[in-house]
């Protein structure tokens, strides 16, 4: 084999092994810029930047987060997958504040439940009810007092009549024996009865007088006349009033 021949076949196989060399080291130069790129992504995201897939994708990660928690989306609402997020976080806010309004519904129909003292009659005035005297001849001495709505509502008499003869400076007791459960109201045309014992059968009253006067007054400050039977009444230190009744003989039957 000549000299030339041998050089040649030399040069051919340097020449491969230095392409080979120079093949590896580009395959080393390739690794190495295939690991800076995370780092160089890492570091946007860091940064909040969405230029990169991968903080994209980070940044969807906190919108569905945020998504679970509303407080939560509105921290991270820098992408559009984020700002969603928020939104919905505000949606669930308002979620809580619907049992208040229900609650102030609920509080206004109570309201509307309630009430009932305006429905409730008022007191009789001496304008609305009429009071008329009668003697009776049974029960001896006995007067009986009949009280008539002639006014449009209902209304409630005073607990008893206070009745003042000719010008006493008292009204007479009341027998507590009569005394009903509850007040007498009157409707319009109804009557309330009240019996008067003038003075004592059997003569042991004291300090009598005969007057043809009797005024009773009414809890509004009014004042009624009525008129007596004629020749008017005597009356001592027996004089008793029963309370209102709604029945005629439980007036005179004491």
């Amino acid at each position: 084999m000549s000299a030339r021949t041998t050089r040649t076949r030399l040069f051919a196989a340097t020449t491969v092994a230095l392409a080979a060399l120079a093949l590896t080291a580009c395959e080393g130069g390739s690794d190495t810029g295939a690991e800076s790129v995370p780092s160089t992504s890492t570091t946007a995201s860091d940064r909040g930047t969405p230029s990169t897939g991968t903080s994209a994708s980070t940044g969807g990660e906190k919108g569905s987060s945020g998504t679970t928690t509303g407080s939560g989306a509105g921290t991270h609402g820098s992408t559009g997958s984020s700002g969603s997020a928020g939104s919905a976080g505000s949606a669930g806010s308002g979620g809580k504040d619907a049992p208040s309004g229900a609650a102030d519904g609920d509080s206004g129909s109570g309201a509307q439940g309630g009430g009932g003292e305006d429905d409730m009659p008022g007191n009789c005035s001496a304008s609305d009810v009429k009071i008329t005297a009668q003697k009776v001849s049974r029960p001896l001495n006995h007067l009986l007092l009949t009280a008539t709505n002639t006014g449009a509502k209902t209304c409630m008499l005073p607990p008893y009549p206070a009745a003042r003869f000719g010008e006493a400076q008292s009204v007479p007791p009341v027998a507590e024996a009569t005394k009903p459960q509850s007040l007498t109201g009157l409707a319009p045309g109804e009557a309330g009865y009240a019996g008067v014992v003038l003075s004592a059968g059997d003569g042991s009253g004291e300090n009598g007088y005969e007057t043809n006067t009797l005024t009773i007054p009414f809890e509004d400050g009014s004042v009624a006349t009525v008129a007596l039977p004629a020749g008017g009444v005597y009356v001592d230190t027996a004089l008793t009033v029963t309370y209102w009744q709604t029945d005629m003989d439980a007036a005179l039957g004491f």
